[in-house]
């Protein structure tokens, strides 16, 4: 059974239990590495993900930052409210 991806049976690389011919090496390339290197290799990979990031316009940011506040706002006057209807109920039950 075969599809887009390749076949559920077979594996697409070889298991390296079976490949007898290869050594495998303890900590791959960053075994090698002191750390200073390994930190350097970290900072690296931090820049190099957030240029993959698709940052927002500033018309988004404005859109997102509003929709944001109003939410926000909302939500205080809601549990604004809740809060004195609960005070009052206190209030009448054993006041």
């Amino acid at each position: 059974m075969t599809d887009a991806v390749g076949s559920i049976d077979t594996p697409d690389a070889p298991d390296e239990a079976t490949d007898s011919k290869k050594k495998s090496r303890k900590g791959g390339k960053r075994g090698k590495k002191g750390p200073l290197g390994r930190l350097a290799l970290f900072y690296r990979q931090i820049v190099a993900e957030l240029r993959k990031v698709v940052w927002p316009s500033r018309s988004q940011l404005t859109t997102y930052t509003t929709v944001v506040i109003v939410f926000v706002v909302i939500m205080i006057a809601l549990v604004t409210v809740l809060d004195y209807g609960f005070s009052q109920a206190v209030k009448y039950v054993f006041g």
